[in-house]
């Protein structure tokens, strides 16, 4: 039998209504996204005094959906709490503080960036804003809270400077350390971090005086590397010095600044041993008085940082009551020397010489002064003399050594007391007649 052409049109169209029709019914809004929403208090004080500091936020939500929740106040200005945070559907629950994203108000001068802040004494209007991520249904519940005996004050970094700004934690005694100071005019928790390009954080201690972590004031962050501790401070390059300031009230306030490392690493540095032969190689076991004592040594910068160096030169001949700061070189922290020492010196190692000489040096300017230094993987021969005329009958003979010292820093094991040798000193024979 042949179905009437009419019936089968007709038939096609019921079709396409009952699909039309289930289409709607899946795609159409099916109620607010919010399905609750209140604060557990409609004031509160926030000054941390332990009440009505914080009210509960709670709210439910049927479908998945992007979260805001923002205050307003008299003149319609927004403060955002939590602002387009995607939430799955189910129940929430957060504390609220008082404290919002940061701003500033108008008329108002503030040195640091607020990234958090109180809001201010009055009436606000609270929303609770959700949009449906499948359909872009925007559904808002509001309310209202007070907000009073709010503290005023902010966690401001009224101070904030980096000395110096190119930092050479090398132990050179020469800008090695860096200085952070910055002041808070309240009670605040403050952390400062270096951060490298790739946003890495490291953590820089507090410089524990007079004045305790927290307290209002001044206050003073020393870093060296982690170059006194025997650890390799971070690569050369430049970083965010990060400050922030964090108030009992969860107010925060933060500075940043730069800072440059250069020629940064772990000094080290050894008196080389000889395969065959002595490691120093002193001219004679027999001096007569009147004569001079040389050697002769290699040192070697194995390290990864330049090693600054000052004189007298490799060659220099000293009267045995000389020392070292009778010929103007005296003691420069983080400099390193060649010493000679002996059992009857009266001072450590009182006869010094550089590590080479402006030509076989590296010369590396620093505020305005240039500075000479061995650098990393270099060796260098240090050469020198002492011109001997005093017996001292109890200790003759009497041993003679080398040390590289790293001055007001140390003299690490392996370079002390190297290679000790027996040398007399004997008087000049007689003239025959």
């Amino acid at each position: 039998m042949r179905i009437p052409r009419a019936l089968t049109a007709l038939s096609s169209l019921f079709g396409l209504l009952i699909i039309l029709l289930v289409g709607y019914m899946v795609s159409r809004p099916r109620g607010p996204v919010i399905t609750e929403a209140e604060f557990g208090l409609s004031t509160i004080t926030p000054n941390a005094d332990g009440d009505s500091d914080v009210t509960r936020i709670s709210y439910r939500i049927r479908r998945p959906a992007v979260i805001s929740i923002y205050f307003e106040d008299e003149n319609g200005e927004r403060y955002y709490f939590r602002r387009e945070r995607p939430r799955s559907r189910g129940e929430y629950s957060v504390l609220f503080s008082g404290v919002v994203e940061g701003f500033v108000q108008e008329g108002e001068t503030v040195r640091g960036e607020v990234l958090a802040r109180l809001l201010p004494d009055g009436e606000y209007t609270w929303v609770i804003e959700a949009v449906d991520q499948a359909t872009g249904q925007t559904d808002r519940v509001t309310g209202y809270l007070t907000v009073a005996d709010a503290d005023p004050q902010i966690p401001d970094l009224w101070e904030f400077s980096i000395s110096p700004e190119v930092f050479t934690p090398n132990q050179d005694g020469l800008d090695d350390r860096v200085w952070i100071n910055v002041y808070v005019p309240k009670p605040a928790t403050l952390q400062v971090f270096l951060i490298n390009e790739e946003g890495e954080r490291i953590f820089v201690p507090e410089f524990q005086e007079a004045r305790t972590p927290g307290e209002e004031g001044r206050h003073s962050f020393e870093y060296d590397g982690g170059v006194d501790m025997g650890r390799s401070p971070p690569p050369d390059g430049t970083y965010t010095v990060l400050v922030e300031a964090t108030d009992e009230e969860g107010q925060r306030v933060q500075r940043s600044g730069r800072l440059t490392i250069e020629n940064g690493g772990l000094p080290l540095a050894e008196i080389v041993a000889q395969p065959v032969g002595d490691t120093v190689r002193f001219s004679s076991r027999t001096v007569v008085v009147g004569d001079v004592l040389t050697f002769e040594l290699t040192v070697w910068n194995y390290g990864d940082a330049p090693i600054r160096t000052t004189g007298p030169a490799p060659g220099y001949i000293y009267d045995q009551d000389e020392v070292f700061s009778s010929t103007g070189y005296y003691e420069e922290s983080g400099a390193w020397r060649v010493g000679i020492h002996c059992d009857t010196c009266l001072v450590d190692y009182p006869w010094r010489w550089a590590l080479g000489t402006p030509e076989n040096l590296t010369p590396i300017e620093s505020n305005g002064q240039v500075h000479y230094y061995l650098m990393p993987g270099q060796r260098v021969v240090v050469t020198g003399g002492i011109r001997l005329h005093n017996i001292v009958e109890s200790r003759n003979p009497q041993q003679f050594w080398a040390g590289l010292i790293h001055e007001d820093v140390g003299i690490a094991p392996l370079n002390n007391r190297v290679d000790p040798h027996w040398i007399e000193i004997v008087e000049a024979p007689e003239e025959d007649d």
